[in-house]
């Protein structure tokens, strides 16, 4: 029997509000792929509360807690994108970690007959890249390693890359490489600089349709090559104009983690689908509303969509690049983790007001699997602030 019906939540100008705890909704699993649309979900990694996630130093990750975690994902019907951003690639999850995680994970989705696509990107370059030619080296070594363990690559944006480029050219230069070198289709990811402000000015112009036409042209030339584009530039507007000029046979994974119901569902003629860091918070909302768009029903689609908007939206807010942050607090709300911790200290990365408010909308949408533990754990993270009634 239910004990906690109401939790209290601490406001700015001080004082609490109460919310009443939301019962627990039994959501189906889905284990199969959906049929209308593919959805992989990012997924983040779990620290192990006994290493040094310090600032700076190398990752150390509970690997049962970060596997177990793409099994339930999994069990959803969503394909993982790993080691992306969502991952802390680039916030603290290195190469050599990256490396042990996508040989983990593409060996466990092989197991399960699940898809899994992995980030290829340029990051094993610490110093300063001193020529195109180191950057293509690194990338071509990358996407060699994603493929040789039975992966998709995602080829990421590259800091090293944005650093270097002098012009459109130099993008397409290094890219018509390394893809001409894959041996199989892959993902291109277009992360802007709301989520990485060292990726200025992608595909030499900092005037978004001026870079979208170098990377259309890219497409073009190379579209054997490319299975889909995944775009994070938070614009449902530019997406929509993106996916219509693709060549016949190119998906567009939407990346926009604030407008994707719109965007997955379609306008009639055109939709995305999807490669999304929300998914991992909301998977099991989003697998029955892309179960009901598999049978045409599109209000229902929508009904399960909606509550999930205002949670991801929260998560994702300014300053973006944290939102790696509300990710792992909700796993660890909902059981996926013992400890809310996080490769490289980033738990502090959110305040504890903006973490109370991702607990009230993950309330709202059901999303709190033992929403008691969820509270209780809530509590904790207040007591350690200094925040008690």
């Amino acid at each position: 029997m239910r004990t906690t019906t109401s939790v209290g939540l601490p406001e700015a100008g001080g004082g609490w509000r109460d919310i009443t705890l939301a019962e627990p909704r039994p959501w189906a699993e889905h284990p199969q792929s959906f049929r209308s649309r593919i959805a992989f979900a990012a997924a983040h990694v779990v620290a192990d509360p006994r290493g040094h996630n310090v600032p700076g130093g190398p990752a150390a990750i509970d690997w049962d807690a970060t596997l177990a975690f793409r099994l339930h994902l999994f069990r959803y019907g969503f394909g993982v994108a790993e080691a992306m951003d969502t991952a802390q690639r680039n916030m603290g999850l290195g190469w050599p970690a990256a490396q042990e995680l996508i040989a983990r994970s593409a060996a466990l989705a092989r197991e399960h007959g699940a898809r899994i696509a992995s980030g290829a990107g340029t990051d094993q370059l610490l110093s300063q890249p001193s020529s195109l030619q180191d950057v293509t080296g690194a990338y071509l070594e990358q996407v060699e390693f994603v493929e040789s363990v039975g992966s998709q690559a995602i080829v990421m944006a590259s800091r090293q890359l944005a650093a270097v480029a002098r012009s459109a050219e130099d993008y397409l230069q290094v890219y018509s490489t390394v893809l001409a070198q894959a041996s199989r289709p892959v993902i291109l990811h277009w992360l802007g600089e709301v989520f990485d402000p060292q990726l200025g000015g992608y595909w030499g112009s900092s005037e978004v349709p001026v870079a979208t036409k170098t990377f259309l042209e890219l497409i073009a030339e190379q579209s054997a090559k490319v299975d889909g584009v995944k775009v994070s530039l938070l614009s449902a507007e530019h997406e929509r104009e993106l996916r219509a000029a693709l060549p016949s046979g190119v998906r567009l994974y939407t990346g926009d983690d604030f407008n994707y119901p719109e965007l997955i569902e379609g306008d009639g003629r055109h939709h995305s689908d999807a490669l999304l860091g929300a998914f991992a918070a909301i998977a099991p909302a989003a697998s029955a509303a892309l179960s009901a768009l598999d049978v045409g029903d599109v209000e229902a689609y929508r009904r399960e969509m909606a509550p999930t908007l205002a949670l991801s939206r929260q998560v994702f807010a300014t300053p973006t690049f944290y939102y790696k942050t509300g990710i792992a607090f909700l796993a660890w709300l909902n059981g996926h983790q013992d400890g809310f911790v996080m490769v490289g200290g980033l738990q502090s990365a959110r305040s504890i007001l903006h973490l109370a408010r991702v607990f009230e909308l993950a309330n709202d949408a059901q999303l709190l699997t033992d929403p008691e533990l969820a509270a209780h754990r809530l509590s904790l993270l207040f007591a350690t602030a200094g925040l008690t009634r």
